[in-house]
C-alpha cells in the first residue's frame, strides 16, 4: 500500500529524483481520463492540469465535458475556465501556463498530473517543445480557411517538408497555424525538442474502438440531454460569433449549424457522432507512435504503474 503520510514521502522521493516527476494521462474523447485522473490525484496526494484545448474556455462546460464544481472542490483543477471563448487560447498560451502550474504543484509537495486529449498541448510540456510566439494574421487565416485539409497540407508539405511529417495533417488549425508561423516568419518551424525537463509517466486510457464508439454516442446523448444545445446559443449572445463556434469544432460547430437552420436536430445529431468517433481515432493516431505511453485498461493498472514509477 502506499504510504500513509504521502505528503512528506512525496518531498523526499521528489528530492531524490534527477527530474521532478511528472504523470501524464493522455487517451482519446469519452475513454475515462477524468474519473481516472480525479481517483488517482486523491490517492497520491495530487492536483490536476488540464490539457483539453477548449476547457480553457470560460462558459464551454456542457459540450467539453468539464469537471464538477463539486468534482473541483475534491481535487484542485488548474487551467480550467482561463480564457474568453471570443478570443484564441493557443498552446504556447498553455505551455507557460501549465509549466508554472507544475512548478507550484511540485514546490508543495504534490504530484502533478497533466490529464487531456489535446496531444500537441500534451508534448509541449512532456517534451519541452521550441514554440515560436507568432501573432495570430487574420487575413490570411480567412484566405486558407477556405482550403480543405488536404490542401493545406500540401502547402505546409511544400513550405516545410519536416514539420509536415509531424503535425496532424486532418487538423485545419494545426495545417493554418503552421503555415502562419512560416509565412510570417520567412523560415521553417524549429525542430522540436525531446528532452523533457520531467521525469514523466506516461499513462494511456485505451478501449476497443466499439466500446469506445458506444461511450461516445452515450456521451453526447447525455450532453444534448443536460442543455447542450441551450449552452452554444448561449455563447452566441454572449458574442461568441458563429465563425468561431465553427472553429473551436465539434460540439460547437455542429450545434451552431443546427441552431442556424443548416440542418435538422437528427441530422445535427448522427453528423456529429460521426465526427467525434472520426476525431477520436485521430487521437489514437497520434497517440499509438509514441512508445513511451503504458496502455492502460484499469485503474489498478494506473497505481501500480504510478507507485513503481515514484520508488522504483
Amino acid at each position: 500500500m502506499y504510504n500513509a503520510n504521502i505528503q512528506t514521502y512525496a518531498l523526499a522521493t521528489f528530492l531524490s529524483m534527477e527530474k521532478p516527476p511528472l504523470i501524464a494521462i493522455v487517451g482519446p474523447n469519452a475513454s475515462g481520463k477524468t474519473s481516472l485522473s480525479i481517483a488517482l490525484a486523491k490517492k497520491f496526494n495530487g492536483e490536476i492540469i488540464s490539457a483539453d484545448s477548449r476547457q480553457v474556455y470560460r462558459g464551454m462546460n456542457i459540450g467539453t465535458g468539464k469537471v464538477t464544481r463539486q468534482e473541483q472542490k475534491s481535487i484542485k483543477h488548474h487551467l480550467i475556465d482561463v480564457a474568453d471563448a471570443r478570443r484564441e487560447f493557443n498552446v504556447s498560451h498553455f505551455k507557460k501556463l501549465a509549466t508554472s502550474d507544475i512548478k507550484k504543484i511540485l514546490a508543495i509537495g504534490k504530484l502533478p498530473f497533466l490529464v487531456g486529449g489535446t496531444g500537441f498541448w500534451i508534448r509541449s510540456i512532456v517534451d519541452d517543445l521550441d514554440l515560436p510566439a507568432v501573432k495570430p494574421n487574420i487575413k490570411l487565416r480567412r484566405l486558407l480557411s477556405k482550403k480543405t485539409a488536404t490542401e493545406l497540407f500540401r502547402i505546409l508539405k511544400k513550405l516545410d517538408w519536416q514539420r509536415a511529417r509531424t503535425v496532424d495533417r486532418h487538423n485545419p488549425y494545426r495545417l493554418i497555424r503552421s503555415i502562419e508561423i512560416i509565412r510570417t516568419t520567412g523560415k521553417k518551424i524549429p525542430p522540436l525538442k525531446k528532452s523533457s525537463p520531467y521525469n514523466v509517466l506516461l499513462l494511456g486510457v485505451r478501449h476497443s474502438l466499439p466500446k469506445l464508439y458506444r461511450l461516445i454516442d452515450q456521451r453526447l446523448d447525455r450532453r444534448i440531454r443536460q442543455g447542450l444545445i441551450r449552452e452554444v446559443a448561449r455563447l452566441h449572445r454572449q458574442g461568441v460569433s458563429w465563425q468561431r463556434l465553427h472553429d473551436i469544432g465539434l460540439e460547437y460547430r455542429f450545434v451552431s449549424l443546427y441552431l442556424r437552420g443548416t440542418m435538422t436536430r437528427q441530422e445535427m445529431g448522427a453528423r456529429l457522432k460521426h465526427a467525434i468517433h472520426h476525431y477520436a481515432k485521430r487521437q489514437l493516431t497520434w497517440f499509438r507512435p509514441d512508445k513511451r505511453i503504458n496502455w492502460i485498461t484499469s485503474r489498478q493498472q494506473a497505481e501500480k504503474l504510478i507507485i513503481k514509477h515514484l520508488h522504483p
